[in-house]
């Protein structure tokens, strides 16, 4: 299909960027790698009037690690992550979860900014975001501010970001040595958008307890989200295939979740509790081997 007209502008600054968003009072979209928003345009699902290619503006494609965690620009590409070998061991999370991002040709092009603008409730990113507390760097013509991952993330599709607005980069807080993790998903053909996944992370006190336990589910309904239930089920406890059967049971009655073309609500509520027990199996074996 062909895309609806438009203007096109491909700024050199940060700030020539967003005054130039700003002053078409939300008609204008930042575009990064473009593998969302031109397919909404082909549809004719946007119609923006201008597009801001932000590509030629320095220093939004970096990964730093800093004391503080992972620091990643917002034009940072999924092939970046993850060819990374820094991340396998400064954020093996986020490694992980990069490689079951769509297809290589998608991951060459698309860019973590852009899915994080793009609140897709069934994407890797925003999930991984909120599951692991990220924050998200915003910057606007006037002012910048900073807002959590879990603020971020309004509804499907929708974000706190304001016309005029873009995203500049993404800091997940520094992963601690010995951290027990895993990163399931399911969908029909590998590259789909999942059916279901789970991302989860805890550490362990020296009883060998699960302390700071985060589990975060996406593709379940319209926002990824943590599942409190059941974290608050594993934390104090040792982690053992029992436990991560319980605990999946938890978050089968605790997930809420609607039914659409791809499945049933009962189907992806299984789902969802076999993937947190695969998961939650396979981070204690990963302490076990390492």
């Amino acid at each position: 299909m062909k895309l609806p007209p438009f203007e096109y502008a491909s700024p050199r600054t940060l700030q020539e960027a967003t005054t130039l968003l700003s002053k078409h009072n939300g008609d204008a979209r930042p575009i990064a790698g473009g593998q969302s928003l031109l397919p909404l345009m082909a549809f004719r699902l946007a119609a923006p009037s201008l597009l801001v290619d932000l590509a030629n503006i320095p220093g939004l494609d970096r990964i730093e690690i800093r004391d503080d965690g992972v620091h990643v620009g917002a034009l940072t590409r999924w092939c970046q992550i993850e060819a990374d070998r820094r991340l396998t061991a400064a954020h093996p999370l986020l490694s992980e979860a990069v490689k079951h991002i769509a297809h290589y040709q998608i991951r060459n092009r698309g860019t973590i900014g852009g899915s994080l603008a793009h609140a897709d409730p069934a994407a890797e990113m925003p999930a991984l975001a909120i599951t692991c507390g990220a924050e998200i760097t915003i910057a606007g013509a006037k002012v910048s501010r900073v807002l959590a991952a879990k603020d971020f993330i309004t509804g499907p599709l929708e974000t706190a970001l304001e016309p005029g607005e873009v995203i500049t980069s993404i800091r997940f807080p520094k992963w601690r040595s010995h951290r027990r993790w895993a990163f399931q998903e399911f969908s029909k053909r590998r590259g789909d958008f999942a059916l279901g996944g789970v991302a989860l992370h805890f550490d362990e006190d020296a009883q060998g307890h699960a302390s700071e336990v985060h589990i975060g589910v996406f593709g379940t309904g319209d926002t990824p989200g943590r599942l409190s239930a059941a974290e608050e089920f594993v934390r104090g406890k040792k982690v053992d295939a029992g436990l991560a059967q319980a605990a999946g049971n938890i978050a089968r009655s605790a997930v809420r979740v609607a039914s659409d073309m791809h499945a049933g609500a009962a189907y992806r509520q299984a789902l969802i509790g076999t993937l947190i027990e695969r998961a939650l199996v396979e981070a204690a074996s990963r302490a076990i081997e390492e």
